[in-house]
C-alpha cells in the first residue's frame, strides 16, 4: 500500500478518537448533573473546559510537531493516550 494511504488512514483513525472523546464528555452530562446535582450553567462550563483544555493540548501538539517532527509527536501522544488506565472504567460499587 502507498505511504499517502497509510497517512490518511492515520489521520482518520485520530480524528474518530477525537469525535469519540468529544461523544463520551456529552454522553456522560446527565449522570454528572445527577452525581453533582449541578445546573445546566455547570454543564456548560465542563463543556467549555473540556473543550478549552482539548484546544490547549492540540496547540502544544502543534507546536512540538513544528520542532521534533509530526511522526515522532503523533507516536508518542499515541501511544502515551491509549494505552488503558488502571483505574478506567472502575467504579466504586457502593454509591449505586
Amino acid at each position: 500500500m502507498e505511504r499517502k494511504w497509510w497517512t490518511l488512514i492515520a489521520v482518520s483513525v485520530a480524528i474518530f478518537m477525537l469525535l469519540l472523546d468529544i461523544t463520551v464528555v456529552n454522553v456522560a452530562l446527565p449522570d454528572i448533573q445527577r452525581s453533582l446535582h449541578s445546573s445546566f450553567s455547570d454543564l456548560q462550563w465542563v463543556v467549555n473546559a473540556y473543550s478549552l483544555t482539548l484546544a490547549a493540548f492540540l496547540l502544544t501538539a502543534g507546536s512540538l510537531s513544528d520542532r521534533f517532527g509530526r511522526r515522532l509527536v503523533f507516536t508518542i501522544d499515541s501511544s502515551c493516550s491509549r494505552r488503558p488506565r488502571p483505574r478506567a472504567g472502575w467504579r466504586d460499587r457502593r454509591s449505586c
